[in-house]
C-alpha cells in the first residue's frame, strides 16, 4: 500500500508543468515553438536564460518536496524502506512529469524531475552526477548526451551505494531499489530517443547554436 500511496502521489506532483505554465503567462505553447518539449532545454532554448532557471527549479522541487514528505513525514517509521519508498515517489514524478493525462501525455523528459530524485538521495550521488552531467556539457555540448549519462551514473550510483549501506535500506528491498532506479534510467534514455539518432548521425543541436532545421 506504501509503494501505491508513493507512486500515485508522486504523480500527482508531477503534473504541475513548470515549463507549460511559465510559457502560457507568456502567451506561448512550448508544444508548438523549439522541440515542441515543455522541459527545461526547450524554455532555456525558446524564452531565455530565466525561463529555462524557473522551468529547472520548478521541476526539480516538485520531486525533492514529495521525497522530503516521505522520507521525514509519511513514511519516517519506516526506515529500512524509507530509499525504497522516495524511488517509488520520484518515479511517479516523473511519469507524471513525462505522460501528463491533462496535456495528452505530452509532457518532458523528465531529467530536472531526476535531479530531484538525485538531490534527495545523497551528496554523493548528487555530486558524481553533478560531475558527469557538467563535464559531459562542456566537453560536447549537448545536453542530451549529458542527460543520458547522468541517468546511468544515478543507476550505477544506486547499485555502488545500495550494496554498501549507504541508504540504510533492509536486505530484502535492495533488488527492488536497484529495479527502480534502472528503469528511471530506461525510461529516461527511452524519451532520448530521438536525441539518440541525432547524436548518431551528428544532427543534434548543441547547447548555445541555433536549432537545426
Amino acid at each position: 500500500m506504501e509503494r501505491i500511496i508513493c507512486l500515485a502521489m508522486g504523480y500527482v506532483f508531477g503534473l504541475f508543468q513548470t515549463g507549460y505554465f511559465y510559457g502560457k503567462l507568456h502567451s506561448i505553447d512550448l508544444h508548438q515553438y523549439g522541440s515542441g518539449n515543455v522541459g527545461t532545454t526547450n524554455a532555456l532554448r525558446v524564452l531565455g536564460w530565466k525561463a529555462g532557471l524557473i522551468v529547472f527549479l520548478g521541476d526539480f522541487l516538485k520531486t525533492v518536496i514529495p521525497c522530503m514528505l516521505v522520507r521525514f513525514v509519511l513514511f519516517q517509521d519506516k526506515p529500512e524502506m524509507t530509499y525504497v519508498l522516495m524511488m517509488y515517489t520520484a518515479f511517479g514524478v516523473i511519469l507524471g512529469h513525462n505522460y501528463p493525462f491533462y496535456m495528452g501525455f505530452r509532457g518532458g523528459k523528465g531529467i530536472a524531475a531526476t535531479a530531484g530524485l538525485i538531490t534527495s538521495l545523497d551528496w554523493r550521488v548528487m555530486l558524481i552526477c553533478l560531475v558527469v552531467f557538467v563535464g559531459t556539457v562542456a566537453i560536447t555540448r549537448y545536453v542530451s548526451l549529458g542527460s543520458i549519462l547522468v541517468v546511468l551514473a544515478l543507476a550505477a550510483c544506486a547499485v555502488f551505494f545500495g550494496s554498501r549501506g549507504y541508504f540504510g535500506l533492509g536486505e530484502a528491498y535492495l533488488p527492488e531499489f536497484y529495479a527502480l532506479a534502472a528503469a528511471v534510467a530506461i525510461l529516461a534514455i527511452w524519451r532520448h530517443r530521438a536525441n539518440i539518432g541525432r547524436l548518431l548521425s551528428g544532427t543534434e543541436n548543441k547547447l548555445g547554436a541555433k536549432k537545426k532545421e
